[in-house]
């Protein structure tokens, strides 16, 4: 059993990773905050856009496809993942979740995949685990803007449009509530919506907005080439750029959600701690008393010793 000082010792520890612990959490509960405010702000126009471009490709069908990134591949041979973490820990499942994903997703793929890496977490996961990692980000900023994501997004263009990926996917965690984040993988380019026979990998996809039937009729100033030509790869960056939103609030939800129970815990923890203490001390305290009471009985029968010798020789005189 640990001594009272040794106990005293882990109650300190603890309190001060409590206060740590609460610090973080009323950080991420402000950020939190902010972060969702962007998500559902972004997050109508990011499904009206997808709506919108759905419907230019089912009225152009009938002709040649009208931009590039609208083109899906007769054969796919190889992919890429665009996987999306944090920099930071202490958020509980979030990194892992969404990383087992996209590991899970590579693999029942059954084909070559390049991972694109936003967040530390995830890079050195997926560097540690052997997989074939060709750019990294990190330090993405809390409040990020377009021109943060500009490079990831253009380099996923440029691979697609070189033919050295023939599918491109965006694995992140989607924001549903502050106590719920779900990890999904979006297919992201071509710009199309993804059918996949697996019925195992399809569970990890999202589900596109649903799209009315109706084909909408557009008229286009100057030309329909010249438009898309400037729309599609804008609406490209909006997907990684929502993904992004999405994946922040996630988790700075998920690190307030586990700072709050840490803080919990560390109070409970503290709470044993201290029974465990008096406990302790008690002990100590009656052992104290059972040697004071030995010792005494150790004189007494001492005293009685000598008594009985001093008695003994006044009565031999």
């Amino acid at each position: 059993m640990a001594t009272a000082r040794e106990i005293q010792k882990r109650i300190r520890s603890v309190k001060n990773i409590a206060q740590i612990t609460r610090a973080l959490e009323a950080v991420s509960a402000s950020r939190v905050r902010r972060a969702q405010a962007r998500v559902l702000a972004s997050r109508a126009f990011a499904e009206k856009a997808w709506e919108i471009l759905l419907n230019v490709q089912s009225a152009g069908k009938s002709g040649p496809v009208l931009h590039p990134l609208l083109e899906e591949r007769a054969e796919v041979r190889n992919l890429m993942v665009v996987l999306i973490t944090s920099d930071r820990g202490l958020a509980g499942a979030f990194n892992t979740n969404i990383i087992r994903v996209a590991s899970r997703f590579a693999d029942r793929m059954g084909k070559p995949v390049q991972f694109v890496t936003i967040g530390r977490k995830g890079r050195d996961s997926l560097v540690r685990a052997g997989r074939n990692v060709v750019a990294e980000f990190t330090g993405i900023p809390s409040e990020p803007s377009i021109s943060d994501i500009a490079p990831a997004t253009r380099l996923a263009i440029d691979s697609f449009l070189s033919g050295e990926v023939d599918d491109v996917f965006i694995a992140y965690t989607d924001f549903v509530n502050t106590l719920t984040q779900r990890p999904v993988v979006l297919g992201w380019l071509p710009l199309i919506p993804h059918t996949i026979d697996d019925q195992v990998v399809s569970e990890y996809v999202k589900d596109v907005p649903v799209v009315s039937n109706t084909v909408a009729i557009y008229e286009y100033e100057p030309s329909p080439e010249a438009i898309l030509q400037e729309i599609v790869p804008r609406f490209t960056e909006l997907q990684l750029y929502q993904a992004l939103l999405e994946s922040q609030a996630s988790e700075h939800s998920a690190r307030m959600v586990a700072m709050r129970n840490a803080s919990e815990n560390a109070s409970q923890l503290v709470g044993d701690l201290t029974l465990e203490y008096n406990k302790a001390r008690q002990a100590a305290i009656t052992a104290e008393i059972l040697d004071i009471v030995g010792g005494t009985e150790a004189l007494q029968s001492s005293v009685d010793k000598a008594a009985d010798i001093i008695e003994q020789a006044m009565l031999a005189r």
